[in-house]
C-alpha cells in the first residue's frame, strides 16, 4: 500500500475486495452479501485504527506516502456509501433485518407462500342436482 501502512491494512482491504467480487458473483445468495457487508463494517473500524496508529509525521512525508494516505482516506470516506449499496443488495436478495422496533424488512405484501396452500374447496352437492337433458 505504501510506506506508512502495515501489511494488515492491505490484507484486510484486499480480502474485502475478493469477498465483494464473490458476493456479486453469487447472485442468489443473501449470505454472501451479508458477509461482504459485515466485512465492510469491520474494515471501517480497522481502517480508522490503522490511520490513528500508523499515520506518519507531517514533516517527513514523501509524495508517494502522501498519495497513498490520500487514497486510503478517500477509500475510508466512500465505504459507508458502499455499505448502503451492499445493504440494498441484501434486501433485494431477500435478506431480512429487524432492528428492534424499527422494521427495515422489505415489503412482502405480494408474497404468496407455497408451503400453506389454500384449503380445498368442498365438492358441490351432486345428490340434489338434476341431470340436464341431452340435446341431440
Amino acid at each position: 500500500m505504501g510506506y506508512w501502512s502495515p501489511s494488515s491494512y492491505a490484507w484486510s482491504n484486499f480480502t474485502i475486495l475478493a469477498l465483494g467480487a464473490w458476493a456479486v458473483g453469487q447472485r442468489d445468495s443473501a449470505d454472501a452479501i451479508l458477509m461482504f457487508l459485515s466485512g465492510l463494517l469491520l474494515t471501517i473500524v480497522t481502517d480508522i485504527v490503522h490511520f490513528c496508529l500508523f499515520y506518519p509525521d507531517s514533516e517527513h512525508q514523501s509524495d508517494t506516502t502522501r498519495f497513498t494516505i490520500a487514497v486510503g482516506i478517500i477509500s475510508l470516506v466512500l465505504k459507508p456509501l458502499s455499505c448502503f449499496f451492499a445493504y440494498r443488495m441484501y434486501q433485494e436478495r431477500g435478506g431480512d433485518c429487524s432492528l428492534g422496533s424499527l422494521n427495515v424488512a422489505p415489503d412482502r405484501s405480494s408474497y404468496q407462500p407455497i408451503d400453506h396452500p389454500d384449503p380445498p374447496q368442498p365438492y358441490p352437492d351432486v345428490a340434489n342436482k338434476t341431470i340436464p337433458p341431452r340435446l341431440y
